[in-house]
């Protein structure tokens, strides 16, 4: 007879309390915000936060240029403008992933397409791309999602054939390679966000743009700080108050900036203690029948953002959907101390935005431009079938470690072997 679960009344597998939040604070860290704080001319931290942190993040993955803001949907939406997007024109995003990677297309008055993930990555899938460009496509936005790298090299192709730009979404990636190569480095620009729940993280909000072109970077410098190029902290120096250009508010602030730059001085150290907890929790859960974990390709170094879990009626002969075995595993898990859990909950395309296209005054983009572009749920059968069947298993950041991933991989045994006590 099998354990009793924690959701009838049985013993809890992780007990109260032990799962320590991210991001892992340290004294280091402390000293860092404390700096600012502590300076004799507090307003010039704004300057050389946002410098030191531009510098060292562009050295970290090797380009030329790189601006602190506020947000990664900042970031995005100020490389779709760099590139010089603009009303009308297309961009391929992926049907699965923050509706943010779309939203900063359609802040430049331009027009997602989707297309179907990998169903084995959930990346993008680089044989859907060729057939959704139009006339119309300026570039595709392959985005690395939950820390797994894009399959850059047949979408850089892609790209090169038809004169695309690539938009890199990194904001769960930071760290991330794909055959060697930073994630970020591959486009053409490239957008992050250091939010708090982030790889490297900044404790709150904030982003990074990146790019190593020049006239990409000048464009988009002009979103950052409406319409005009002023280095914080120098506006009374240096502002003409005379926009170039239409810009928003996008500058990142300098506690949440310092924060960052001591971050980045363990973000490999953590991507790894973060990669070898995953490894775990594959290795361990990879023989329990109904539970897929994830596949990694020979050529990625996943930085494991989350940690994904599918479910799979089929193995163990039952007659209910995996979204049905998904949820009743799910509250098992969760009455265990394991905490799982659902991030987005339909694609992309199936939200209001597209399926009402609200847009901007009365559906601009799409009715201001003509657009012929369509949103038909039913085209993107992975991304839907994912997020039937999927669920994330939180807090697999450090300074948790094995310990802790051998209660997890003990809770999924005992709930998956209880499964009589779920379907009845």
């Amino acid at each position: 007879m099998s354990e009793l679960l924690a959701l009838h009344g049985g013993r809890r597998t992780v007990p109260e309390g032990f799962i320590k939040p991210w991001p892992h604070v340290t004294e280091a860290d402390r000293r860092a915000v404390l700096a600012v704080l502590e300076a004799a001319r507090i307003a010039d931290q704004q300057r050389v936060q946002a410098e030191g942190l531009a510098r060292e993040w562009a050295d970290y993955v090797g380009v030329k240029h790189c601006i602190p803001v506020n947000s990664g949907t900042a970031a995005l939406h100020m490389c779709v403008a760099g590139l010089g997007i603009g009303p009308g024109d297309e961009v391929i995003v992926p049907a699965f992933t923050f509706w943010a990677s779309a939203a900063a297309v359609l802040h430049h008055n331009a027009i997602p397409v989707f297309v179907d993930i990998d169903p084995r990555t959930y990346c993008i899938d680089p044989a859907l791309i060729e057939a959704a460009v139009t006339d119309r496509t300026r570039a595709v936005m392959p985005v690395h999602i939950h820390g797994m790298p894009a399959d850059m090299d047949p979408i850089l192709e892609i790209a090169a054939r038809h004169g695309l730009a690539v938009i890199e979404d990194v904001a769960q990636a930071h760290g991330a390679r794909y055959k060697g190569r930073l994630c970020g480095s591959m486009g053409d620009a490239a957008g992050y966000s250091t939010q708090a729940t982030k790889t490297l993280s900044s404790g709150c909000q904030g982003g990074l743009f990146t790019t190593d072109d020049d006239e990409v970077h000048e464009r988009a410098a002009l979103l950052q700080y409406f319409g005009e190029r002023v280095v914080p902290g120098r506006e009374r120096q240096d502002q003409q108050y005379n926009a170039q250009g239409l810009g928003w508010m996008y500058r990142g602030d300098m506690l949440s900036q310092a924060f960052v730059r001591s971050q980045l001085k363990r973000l490999d150290e953590n991507n790894a203690l973060r990669a070898m907890n995953c490894r775990f929790l594959t290795d361990h859960l990879s023989d329990v029948p109904g539970i897929q974990t994830p596949f990694v390709p020979d050529e990625c170094e996943h930085v494991y953002y989350n940690y994904v879990v599918g479910f799979d009626p089929a193995p163990l002969g039952l007659e209910v959907s995996p979204r049905a075995l998904r949820e009743r595993v799910q509250a098992a898990l969760e009455a265990e101390g394991v905490p799982v859990g659902q991030w987005q909950r339909r694609s992309v395309p199936a939200q209001d935005v597209f399926q009402r296209r609200v847009g901007y005054g009365g559906g601009c983009p799409w009715v201001c431009r003509a657009s012929e572009v369509t949103y038909n749920i039913e085209d993107y059968a992975h991304a839907n079938a994912f997020l039937d069947a999927h669920c994330y298993v939180f807090d697999v950041n450090p300074p948790n470690g094995l310990e802790l991933m051998g209660m997890y991989v003990e809770a999924f045994r005992k709930v998956m072997a209880g499964l009589d006590q779920l379907l009845d």
